[in-house]
């Protein structure tokens, strides 16, 4: 017995009812004058009428709970949809930088491999989770910048600071490496000399702040794209009016900010 037929059967007996509902109207509006003269017409009106608004408050409450039922699965495939975007030319990077390195310096290689296994396993599986907590986002975007120290051979600054209170704040996973990828992807990937990342994540009890700071070439394409457009999707689905998100350019920096009231 399939799924569909089950529905089929536990709705057969509401319909009847309904229909045996409409039924008795049409016979009380057909035979008026008869049924009027009847000694507690006025009484079994009143039910019936009771009857009608249950049935019909019933049947909007049944329907309305389908819509947002529909609605919320939509979102959720939407977001799931969205967080699997997320890093995909990181890894394809990564891995042709450790093509290069493995003849060169097998022990480098071996530790970039360990900390892109343990990113990529955060991806996939953490990834997919509705929340996870804020010290594994941190440890996460721990591990990405550990990875971009080991691959660059030239001059860089990179600073990563955190200051909360509660590690175990949840959040949206793969939410923050976004803007700190923007960071790298536009400003030290780009620039020969003198590139620096500072980011910050502060959070107490009920709000977690990140602030990504970048210098950045003014001859290359700004930091709006893809990445961007993907955040404030996924920020709107997820935390509608409960986050604040910033960017400014100022010369040849960068400024990203963003706030969440959990």
């Amino acid at each position: 017995m399939n799924l569909k037929f089950l529905r089929k059967k536990k709705s057969f007996p509401i319909r009847i009812f309904r229909i045996t509902v409409a039924v008795i109207g049409i016979i009380i509006v057909a035979f008026n004058d008869y049924f009027g003269k009847i000694e507690g017409f006025v009484e079994l009106l009143f039910l019936y009428f009771i009857t009608v608004i249950i049935t019909v408050s019933h049947w909007l409450f049944v329907n309305i709970k389908a819509i947002v039922k529909l609605k919320n699965e939509k979102k959720k495939t939407e977001l799931m949809h969205l967080q699997s975007q997320v890093n995909p030319h990181f890894f394809f990077n990564m891995l042709n930088n450790l093509y290069g390195l493995v003849d060169k310096d097998s022990e480098q290689a071996k530790k970039l491999i360990l900390k892109l296994s343990d990113m990529m396993r955060y991806s996939i599986y953490e990834g997919q989770k509705d929340y996870v907590t804020l010290q594994q986002e941190i440890d996460f975007i721990s591990n990405y910048i550990a990875l971009h120290k080991m691959r660059y051979h030239k001059n860089i600054s990179i600073n990563f600071d955190v200051d909360i209170e509660n590690e175990d704040l949840k959040l949206m996973p793969l939410l923050f490496i976004i803007l700190v990828e923007n960071a790298f992807k536009h400003g030290v990937e780009v620039l020969r000399d003198n590139a620096f990342v500072n980011i910050s994540i502060i959070s107490n009890q009920n709000t977690i702040t990140l602030n990504v700071k970048n210098n950045f070439d003014t001859k290359e394409q700004s930091h709006e794209g893809i990445g961007l457009e993907n955040l404030k999707r996924r920020l709107e689905l997820a935390y509608s009016k409960k986050y604040e998100f910033t960017h400014t350019v100022n010369d040849d920096i960068y400024t990203a900010k963003l706030k969440l009231t959990l």
